[in-house]
């Protein structure tokens, strides 16, 4: 009998045990989920694709795929939970606004000071934005998810997140992942596109140097940017506010820690953070719907309109300049804001047809554009949406 029940005791603890193991628990959702994380570690490691973003991102998908039994306060959607408390901040909008601030720390200005006229490719290209929204809403998603769908066409994780978290929290996973991706694919996205809208006579346009800019006129430019963007919009203080306070950190020359600190440490500490807990929302159990699915096609065509609005805009721009003032349409791909990747497309894609034809520090005009223009675009959808 004293043997019979010890056998029964290690036996029902035993299966106890197998039960909480990720064995147990295991779904084809998690299978497939961990397959994607894997997928996106591959491409960062081996292919080079946006590293810094791809593997935080496909790491927590592993992470939030590793299946558990309910109830111990372990997966990133159970209150109290470690990953919980770490994910505040992208649930809560937090992160972002840290993204932009060492964005601005990092950015110069100086290509559209010196052209201004180039950040009306960058609002061309927020195109995507609105045209993705009213697709969504097509497809018979509510107005503030169309909203947050739409964002991704700006090609900005952070706003994405900051949009999303105000109106649809509900679909942060899928659409923070979404945008990541496509910032991350900007080197395969957008050539075929920028290349199918072009002529050869085009790509080979050479634009005039950028004037020097002094360090006041980008002092003036960090406030005065500040003041009118916010002024139009003001619910996208938190992200227009940081941007170009890290901006002001690094232009004014008396605060240099500060602006080290904010485009070094910091940013990559966030970095880490967000995409950590960005990649392990991605659960199985919650994230695998049709509703991710659909946000995941509307998020390419989204991308993709973006693209074409900003190489088009210049195409039919150049209609109205004279000849040595006209702007390359290779660079129209840089009004979304994935900085400084898609300018860095405009360089490559550009050398592809002359080798001494540099094309960056034009890009980087609309490039920056393109930020100032979907942090606006999210504050515009968040002011009539929210």
């Amino acid at each position: 009998m004293e043997n019979s029940g010890f056998y029964h005791f290690v036996v029902d603890h035993v299966s106890q045990f197998l039960s909480y193991t990720a064995f147990a628990n295991l779904t084809v959702g998690h299978v497939v989920m961990i397959g994607v994380g894997l997928l996106f570690i591959y491409l960062a490691i081996a292919k080079g694709f946006e590293p810094m973003l791809l593997v935080p991102i496909g790491f927590g998908i592993l992470v939030g795929n590793i299946a558990f039994a309910p109830g111990y306060e372990i997966g990133i959607y159970e209150h109290g939970s470690v990953m919980n408390f770490l994910y505040f901040g992208v649930r809560y909008g937090v992160y972002p606004p840290l993204i932009f601030l060492g964005i601005g720390a990092m950015t110069d200005f100086s290509a559209l000071i010196s052209n201004p006229k180039l950040i009306l490719v960058g609002a061309a290209a927020q195109l995507g934005i609105f045209g993705a929204y009213c697709l969504a809403l097509a497809l018979g998603f509510s107005p503030t998810e169309a909203g947050s769908i739409g964002i991704i066409g700006g090609a900005d994780g952070p706003t994405a997140i900051f949009l999303t978290s105000k109106l649809a929290p509900d679909l942060l996973g899928a659409i923070a992942v979404s945008a990541y991706s496509y910032m991350a694919l900007v080197p395969v996205i957008q050539p075929p596109i920028m290349r199918l809208l072009t002529t050869k006579k085009e790509r080979l346009i050479r634009m005039k140097p950028a004037r020097v800019v002094s360090k006041k006129e980008k002092i003036i430019f960090a406030i005065a940017g500040m003041i009118l963007t916010t002024a139009i919009v003001p619910s996208a203080i938190p992200l227009l506010g940081m941007l170009f306070f890290g901006n002001l950190l690094k232009e004014s020359g008396v605060t240099k820690r500060l602006a080290d600190t904010a485009k070094g440490p910091m940013i990559d500490i966030v970095t880490i953070l967000i995409g950590l807990t960005v990649g392990a929302s991605t659960q199985a159990t919650t994230f695998l719907t049709v509703k991710s699915v659909g946000i995941f096609v509307l998020g390419a065509l989204s991308f993709a309109i973006a693209t074409i609005g900003g190489v088009m805009f210049v195409k039919i721009f150049n209609l109205f300049l004279k000849e040595g003032n006209k702007i390359n349409p290779l660079i129209g791909n840089a009004g979304v804001s994935a900085v400084p990747h898609s300018a860095r497309v405009s360089q490559v894609v550009g050398l592809q047809y002359d080798k001494t034809n540099h094309l960056l520090m034009h890009a980087m005009g609309p490039n920056v554009a393109g930020v100032i223009g979907s942090a606006v675009a999210a504050g515009i959808l968040l002011s009539f949406l929210a």
